[in-house]
C-alpha cells in the first residue's frame, strides 16, 4: 500500500519550511502527488505578503523532492475543502506550535473532525529527520485507534519495527485485543509486538506510554483521536490533546 495524495497545511513561519520539506520528501517516497494548502491568516494589508512567502516555500520544497505538486492559495477556501476530502494523508503542525497564532481559526480542527482523512501532526520541538522506521501504536481496542492503524498501513508496511502499546487498569486488560491486532498486522506482513502496561494510579496513560522502552526509540505515535470538540482551541480532551502537546514525536491521528 501507499499514499498517492498527500496534503500538507502551509503557513509563514519556519516550522512551515521543515513541515513542507518533509510532507516533500514523503510524497515522493510513496510516489504520491502533495497538496499544499495555504492556510494563514496574516495581519490587513499582509496577505500578498504572506502568500508569496508561502508559495515560494512550497515551490523550492517540491522542487527539490519533485513530487506532483498542486499549491492552493488562502483566497480560495472551497477549492481546500474539496481537496481535503479527497487525499491519503493530511501533515499539520501541532496546537502548540507557532502555526497556531498565524492560521485560520478552526481549519485544521474542521480538517481532522470532518474530513474523514488521517492527520500527521509534526510537534514544534521534532527534528527533522526520518517517520515511521519504528512505530508505537497506542492500542485501546477501540473504533478510532484501529482506524488509524488502517490508515497509518501504508507506513507501518514500510517500518523497521512495531509495538502495540496498551494501558489498561487490569493487569493483561488489553492483552488478547492486543495480540488479535498483532495477528491482523502479521496478515498485512507487518510484524508487530506487544508492550502492555498496568494501571497503578501512580502514572498516566500518557507517562507511562512515554516512559516506555520502546518508545524512547520511536520516531511516530499512531492514534484514534476522541471526541468531538476542538483540538486547536484547546478543547479537545483526555489523552488525545496530551498526545498532541508533547513536543518531541509526530503523531499520526485518525478520527
Amino acid at each position: 500500500m501507499a499514499y498517492k495524495d498527500i496534503l500538507v497545511f502551509l503557513d509563514p513561519t519556519a516550522e512551515a519550511g521543515e513541515r513542507v520539506r518533509f510532507a516533500a520528501s514523503l510524497a515522493k517516497t510513496h510516489g504520491a502527488r502533495l497538496i499544499g494548502i495555504d492556510v494563514s491568516a496574516p495581519p490587513a494589508g499582509k496577505e500578498a505578503e504572506s502568500e508569496a512567502t508561502v508559495a515560494r516555500m512550497f515551490a523550492e520544497a517540491t522542487r527539490q523532492a519533485a513530487p506532483p505538486a498542486v499549491f492552493v492559495p488562502p483566497d480560495k477556501p472551497g477549492e481546500a475543502d474539496l481537496f481535503r476530502h479527497c487525499v491519503d494523508l493530511m501533515i499539520a503542525p501541532g496546537p502548540e506550535s507557532l502555526a497556531r497564532e498565524v492560521i485560520r481559526a478552526g481549519a485544521l480542527d474542521r480538517a481532522l473532525l470532518e474530513s474523514g482523512v488521517p492527520m500527521l501532526i509534526l510537534p514544534p520541538d521534532w527534528t527533522p529527520g526520518p517517520v515511521g522506521d519504528n512505530i508505537v501504536i497506542a492500542w485501546n481496542a477501540e473504533r478510532e485507534a484501529l482506524r488509524a492503524v488502517h490508515d497509518a498501513m501504508p507506513l507501518l508496511e514500510r517500518a523497521k519495527k512495531v509495538t502495540i502499546f496498551s494501558f489498561s487498569a487490569r493487569a493483561h486488560g488489553f492483552k488478547a485485543s492486543s495480540q488479535r491486532l498483532a495477528d491482523h498486522l502479521q496478515r498485512h506482513g507487518v510484524a508487530a509486538r506487544v508492550s502492555d502496561w498496568t494501571d497503578t494510579g501512580d502514572v498516566s496513560a500518557l507517562e507511562a506510554l512515554f516512559a516506555s522502552l520502546d518508545t524512547q526509540d520511536a520516531d511516530l505515535i499512531v492514534a484514534g483521536a476522541f471526541g468531538h470538540s476542538r483540538l486547536y482551541e484547546g478543547l479537545f480532551g483526555g489523552v488525545s490533546l496530551d498526545l498532541m502537546r508533547q513536543q518531541s514525536l509526530p503523531v499520526l491521528m485518525s478520527h
